[in-house]
């Protein structure tokens, strides 16, 4: 079965962080390779605890 095509679609405020947290942790290259899926749970919560608390200082500018 061919893979599917993944449409390019503009970043959410949301997905830029995201991605600005796994350079900022040198995951970011395992990501684009591999996906997130590719990455341990740790890693997953580590991410989603960074971007937690960058959305409750900006008070939920995005």
């Amino acid at each position: 079965m061919p893979a599917k095509k993944k449409e390019n679609k503009p970043l959410s405020a949301r997905d830029r962080m995201k991605l600005e947290i796994a350079q900022e942790l040198g995951i970011l290259e395992q990501v684009e390779r591999d996906g997130w899926e590719s990455l341990s749970n740790a890693v997953c919560g580590k991410v989603g605890g960074i971007m937690s608390k960058r959305l409750r200082e900006r008070k939920g500018d995005i």
